[in-house]
């Protein structure tokens, strides 16, 4: 699992139970899950299709900082399936879990489009091309 991202978790990001509200942790695995299909399938216009089944494993509290991990499972036609998982950074536990989130890749018409994509690529490589 590559951890991309990190969040504090603040006073507006709680519920009433003083914990990370779920809402706001899906929000951020939303944005994460599209930044990094944005960058792969390199296009703008993509869409979150399908999240599975989201299993909350553990809390975390005001002050904490988790990280957001992304992994490829698969590259469709036109979608870029992924993984998540959601970890305390200092007690590396995980707070959620998402076994696939599917990004499909839009054309001009707003349209599902073939992206051509069959692997990870990193900008760096992109870069030295």
């Amino acid at each position: 699992m590559r951890f991309h991202t990190r969040k504090w978790v603040k006073p507006e990001d709680l519920n009433p139970n003083g914990t990370l509200f779920g809402g706001r942790l899906l929000q951020w695995i939303d944005e994460e899950a599209a930044l990094y299909a944005i960058i792969q399938l390199e296009n703008k216009k993509v869409v979150t299709k399908f999240m599975s089944d989201i299993n909350f494993v553990d809390s975390a509290r005001e002050g904490d900082i988790i990280e957001i991990g992304i992994d490829v499972v698969n590259f469709g036609k036109s979608s870029l399936s992924l993984r998540c998982e959601v970890r305390n950074k200092m007690t590396r536990l995980t707070i959620i879990s998402i076994e696939r989130i599917v990004m499909v890749n839009l054309g001009e018409d707003g349209k599902p489009m073939p992206h051509g994509k069959t692997q990870i690529e990193y900008v760096k490589d992109r870069l030295e091309k």
